[in-house]
């Protein structure tokens, strides 16, 4: 009933038990009970009006690229924005973008037009709004450092623009996380430079990503937070960790900080693989990694 209820609002595609396996960039998760790609801000919002009404719960899925869902997938709705928030602009040193966009697509969008700010997180596989959530950052880089407000619906569903002052960016955190906003875009400040110094460094920032980073396979990309004073792929490689197989799951052997699916992994080999690497590190080093990677889902 709710499914046919939500095909009848005109907002989208709208499909039934969707393996979100093939949403994520683990390649890992079990079915969606409803999955939704609205073609719209407007559609979202008439979406989670209806469904709010309802009481029906729901999750806001972007690339896919820092998740690890359940073998038992997701209840309720699934809102994947992917597709749907993909605007674009550029108005002096201001670019907006919607939240559907690549993080790459973005920087290859103000590299195009000599703009620089985003080189340095160029090429990391998420999208807009999943590095907002998370204040991705790589390479010395962070959004935090160039976002300079962010378009939401808040708790009320009601679009707001947020200053990046209120946005209590900090490592891997965002007010998304603590007010359950959902991110639709953000204005991000970017300075005119010569074409071949922001061509060197996304050059740069590139070789290290391709040469050391395990791209040709599933992950989620590093799955844990930089513990302070070390970073969790030398601790992981000083235990002896490197290539560790466990099931379908094993540590790269290219970035011990990457978790891969080498062979068809399941949520519960990863998250096996995930105990057993914190477990081995702390007793070697007295360090207790934390997982990076957003886990959802459940279990049937």
């Amino acid at each position: 009933m709710l499914f046919e209820d939500i095909k009848n609002l005109d907002i989208g595609e709208v499909l039934k038990d969707e393996p979100l396996k093939n949403h994520t960039t683990f390649k890992i998760g079990g079915p969606a009970d409803i999955f939704v790609k609205p073609k719209n801000e407007e559609s979202i919002v008439k979406l989670l009006k209806f469904l709010k009404d309802k009481e029906k719960p729901y999750f806001i899925l972007g690339r896919g690229s820092n998740l690890l869902v359940t073998d038992g997938g997701i209840r309720g709705v699934v809102i994947c924005i992917y597709d749907a928030l993909t605007e674009i602009s550029l108005d002096g040193e201001d670019l907006y973008t919607g939240a559907g966009n690549t993080i790459n697509a973005v920087s290859k969008f103000a590299q195009a037009h000599s703009m620089s700010n985003m080189e340095r997180v160029s090429g990391i596989p998420g999208s807009i709004g999943g590095a907002i959530v998370m204040n991705a950052g790589a390479y010395g880089s962070e959004f935090k450092d160039f976002v300079t407000s962010v378009r939401v619906i808040d708790e009320n569903l009601e679009i707001k623009e947020i200053p990046c002052e209120d946005m209590d960016f900090s490592y891997r955190h965002s007010a998304v996380m603590d007010k359950n906003y959902i991110v639709l875009g953000c204005h991000i400040k970017v300075i005119k430079k010569p074409q071949e110094e922001i061509d060197e460094v996304v050059d740069d920032v590139t070789f290290k990503r391709t040469s050391k980073q395990p791209l040709e396979m599933p992950s989620a990309g590093s799955t844990f937070k930089r513990p302070k004073d070390s970073y969790a792929s030398l601790l992981i490689d000083q235990s002896g960790l490197k290539g560790f197989k466990h099931k379908g799951a094993m540590v790269s052997d290219k970035h011990t900080g990457f978790l891969v699916n080498h062979d068809n992994a399941t949520y519960k080999d990863v998250i096996e693989l995930i105990e057993i690497v914190k477990k081995v590190v702390y007793e070697k080093s007295g360090i207790e990694l934390e997982p990076e990677v957003k886990i959802v889902g459940e279990d049937r």
